[in-house]
């Protein structure tokens, strides 16, 4: 019998190697040996075509002068000052658009699914398609600007992505329209575990549907909401494709830079890959630090049920 167990520990092993193995060489080669390269870079002034060789050159080794470069320059203060703005902005004003959206398309109504689609069709498009698409629509001889004219605001044009005062809000806008469907199609999908019995119990009660929706149903999506907020808050502060995209790079540089697109503008557009591998090490411990802050405040009550140990 002893034998028996050992030979079915030996298989169990071998099974897990074997399904593991592939992705946990994916998750090494393409996750923790370039977050360990970009620690060792970040504390050398490397050359923009550096070589291996470079970091024995003991000249080349500047501690953490990058990090007090970064961390006192105004443009990457900015920078972080945009990506918690943009953070801000999502979770007060995506997540309320989505939550409203959601529960009036888990309504009976006719066209729902077509609606559904609609709101969806921005996420699945790609960030280049979509920046691009709005670049050219935000123009000042672009289509928004026409619609206004022809409508009778023309006083109301500008130059959306041009303008620095209002190209950061612009650029918001342009995110709720990409993202929130995203939002919606999550929303809508915590709601279906909140169960009918708890609405139609309350609407013969003589409650209200908004009732019904603030005491019943919003407070069962909770676990949802917080899961989108805690995507929604990580997803803001490594935000690059639609600012890089969308945004010309003076603006950008004076109303919309963000972590991610200073650290490719420096590390490589600059050629000063140990700085901007020093701005990725940071992007990824402010990362690390707020997701782990929510996790600990937020997440809590969600993760306290889930089964984490014991298992055999």
């Amino acid at each position: 019998m002893p034998r028996r167990r050992r030979t079915g520990a030996t298989r169990k092993r071998i099974e897990i190697a074997i399904l593991a193995g592939p992705a946990l060489v994916v998750f090494v080669g393409f996750v923790i040996v370039p977050v360990v390269l970009a620690a060792v870079y970040s504390f050398y002034n490397l050359p923009a075509a550096f070589k291996w060789e470079n970091l024995a050159d003991p000249e080349r080794f500047v501690g953490f002068d990058n990090y007090v470069r970064a961390l006192t320059t105004p443009e990457f203060l900015r920078a972080i000052g945009n990506n918690f703005t943009i953070l801000a902005l999502s979770l007060l004003i995506q997540g309320p658009i989505a939550i409203g959206i959601a529960l009036l398309l888990n309504r009976r109504m006719r066209g729902r699914g077509v609606f559904r689609l609609l709101i969806f069709v921005p996420y699945v498009l790609a960030e280049v398609i979509a920046g691009l698409s709005w670049k050219l629509l935000l123009q000042p001889n672009g289509g928004v600007n026409a619609l206004l004219e022809a409508v009778g605001l023309g006083a109301w044009q500008q130059n959306w992505l041009a303008d620095p005062n209002i190209a950061l809000w612009t650029l918001f806008a342009i995110l709720t329209w990409k993202y929130v469907g995203f939002a919606i199609i999550l929303m809508l999908a915590g709601l279906q575990g909140v169960p009918e019995e708890l609405a139609e119990a309350a609407s013969i009660d003589g409650a209200t549907w908004w009732q019904i929706q603030r005491h019943i149903t919003i407070p069962l999506l909770g676990p949802t909401i917080r899961i989108w907020a805690f995507l929604s808050m990580i997803g803001a502060l490594q935000l690059f494709d639609m600012v890089w995209v969308t945004v010309a790079p003076t603006v950008r540089q004076m109303a919309t830079e963000t972590m991610a697109t200073y650290m490719v503008q420096q590390g490589q557009f600059a050629g000063q890959p140990g700085y901007g591998s020093a701005i990725a090490v940071i992007l990824f411990l402010i990362s690390l630090v707020v997701a782990l802050l929510y996790q600990r405040f937020a997440l809590r009550r969600d993760l306290s049920g889930a089964v984490t140990t014991g298992v055999r």
